[in-house]
């Protein structure tokens, strides 16, 4: 039998503690999102209602079909910055018509709708997720373009979008423009970059340059309607497919024409499968407050996998990592997860052997983090940690089945990038309120600074001011500290999102039937391993 049996012991004292420390971080994580969903505030909220328009989210809600989940993306995009938290625009993957597609809808409220550096940013990553996973792109539109103060960090970059845009009509892959509101200047240009555009009468003011501008410019006066409303493009620019008498018509219209793209999956279909034999709330209680303190990620995978059920890969053989095969909501899957922290070499052998078996089996991999990195000292670097971590990270670097990582505790130093961290292109990315990431931990990097700074002093022939060393130390600590958190780390989007545990397998399994739009295929080659 493969059935995982779990040693989680849910009447302890130990899990209580872990259990209640994630809900505190939990409830950190809702009041961050909550600001993402409030968009510009009451004031705008309400302003952008009595024009009788609907907000970002009532759009998609509208749009995907009843009843059926919407996985939302980077939803903490510009936490920390000057920027609203969401970075004025949602993107999630959604079903419309019984087909996956990535959705991306400006926010209005939140200065028009106008993009900022982490708008840029977010909407650069959706649309590699829907290019890597074949996901039919629908644009929600109405903004205002590039928010004016910060053009310097949004124009150059920028211009990818429209590049986007025609590489995934290239590939195939359908772009649809719903067009609510303001398309002014470079926004213009995504519905005349869209494969199919519909526009919202009276409310679709698409051009180049405003009346202000075309004033300014050439001294011709005109006015909205004229110079880039709905009705004039649907009659006489040729630039709206579709002719919207109000935004849930034009809702109506966007999902007719999903419906008739005849569009079709192209990955394996998923198996029959039965849920894990063990509760999902207990995931609330598996991962230590303090990340020094180790825990089985056997109790994570025995509440997230079909049944339960764990074939472990060299279970004797480097257990700091367990490695070993099971499915997810019937789709088959490797899954590598860290039990005790470090890596040693020959958690880094067995990691690259596994990999490779993954790709030479058409096998997704998922990547469940808690690492400290590579194990350091005078007796592991003869033994060949170097070339044996460096056999791990090439391994995943030139893997060519899908990747999921969900950082649960620690993933610090190459650790991250062996585990395949952002730097590697995971397809999807998620954290844990309880993660952390940094290049060490906060006390190790600390005294690292401190070692190297008594050394320099001692070089000079200076006495070492341990009172200065003392506050150094401190400042260091709590600066790593707050940028090791996911939340922090998220606004950067150097994830997908921090979700709750909980809601681990649905995340997965939501991802996974996104990758399988497209065909997997593994690596056919992995180039030089160090022997």
């Amino acid at each position: 039998m493969t059935t995982l049996l779990s040693t989680l012991d849910t009447s302890s004292e130990e899990y209580a503690a872990n259990r209640d420390s994630m809900l505190d971080k939990l409830a950190e994580l809702e009041v961050e999102h909550a600001k993402a969903i409030a968009g510009g505030g009451e004031k705008y909220v309400a302003r952008h209602r009595k024009r009788g328009k609907l907000l970002a989210r009532e759009r998609i809600e509208l749009l995907i079909d009843p009843d059926s989940p919407f996985l939302e993306l980077s939803p903490l995009a510009a936490y920390g910055s000057e920027y609203t938290v969401g970075a004025s625009v949602v993107t999630g993957i959604g079903v419309v018509e019984g087909v996956e597609c990535m959705i991306m809808a400006s926010d209005p409220t939140v200065r028009g709708g106008s993009s900022n550096p982490w708008t840029v940013k977010k909407t650069f990553r959706a649309m590699d997720i829907a290019l890597e996973n074949r996901l039919p792109l629908i644009n929600l539109g109405e903004s205002g373009g590039a928010d004016l103060p910060s053009q310097k960090e949004i124009f150059i970059p920028g211009g990818r979008l429209f590049r986007d845009l025609t590489r995934l009509s290239a590939a195939g892959i359908p772009t649809i423009a719903l067009v609510f509101g303001n398309a002014t200047a470079g926004g213009a240009y995504v519905p005349g970059m869209s494969d199919h555009v519909v526009m919202v009468k009276e409310q679709a003011k698409v051009f180049l340059g405003g009346p202000p501008l075309v004033k300014m410019a050439t001294g011709e006066e005109s006015d909205d309607e004229s110079l880039g409303g709905a009705e004039m493009h649907a009659r006489k620019s040729g630039l709206a497919d579709y002719f919207a008498v109000d935004e849930q018509d034009a809702i109506r219209i966007g999902r007719r024409i999903v419906a008739r793209l005849n569009w079709r999956k192209r990955g394996v279909k998923p198996s029959a499968f039965v849920p894990p034999k063990f509760d999902e709330e207990e995931l609330l209680g598996i991962v230590p407050g303090d990340l020094k303190i180790p825990f089985d990620p056997r109790d994570v995978i025995a509440r997230v996998v079909d049944g339960s059920d764990f074939d472990e890969f060299k279970p004797l053989y480097g257990a700091s990592l367990a490695t070993g095969w099971a499915s997810v909501h019937g789709y088959p899957v490797g899954i590598l997860a860290n039990a005790q922290g470090v890596l040693f070499s020959e958690e880094s052998q067995k990691a690259a052997q596994f990999i490779q078996l993954a790709n030479q089996t058409d096998t997704p991999l998922i990547f469940l983090h808690n690492t400290t990195g590579y194990m350091v000292g005078k007796d592991f670097e003869q033994g060949g940690i170097i070339k044996h971590g460096s056999m791990m990270i090439n391994a995943v670097s030139n893997s060519k089945v899908p990747h999921l990582s969900i950082l649960m505790g620690a993933s610090y130093g190459a650790g991250h990038y062996g585990m395949c961290g952002r730097a590697y292109d995971p397809r999807f990315l998620f954290a844990w309120p309880s993660a952390k990431s940094a290049v060490m931990g906060p006390q190790q990097l600390a005294g690292v600074l401190s070692i190297v700074a008594r050394g320099a002093a001692k070089a000079r022939g200076q006495e070492y001011d341990e009172q200065s060393d003392a506050a150094m130390r401190a400042m260091v600590e709590a600066q790593i500290e707050a940028e090791s958190l996911p939340m922090f780390l998220s606004g950067r989007l150097y994830d997908d999102g921090v979700i709750d545990p909980r809601d681990t397998r649905t995340v997965l399994g939501l991802c996974l039937s996104a990758i399988h739009t497209t065909p997997v295929a593994g690596a056919d080659g992995f180039g030089v391993f160090r022997m």
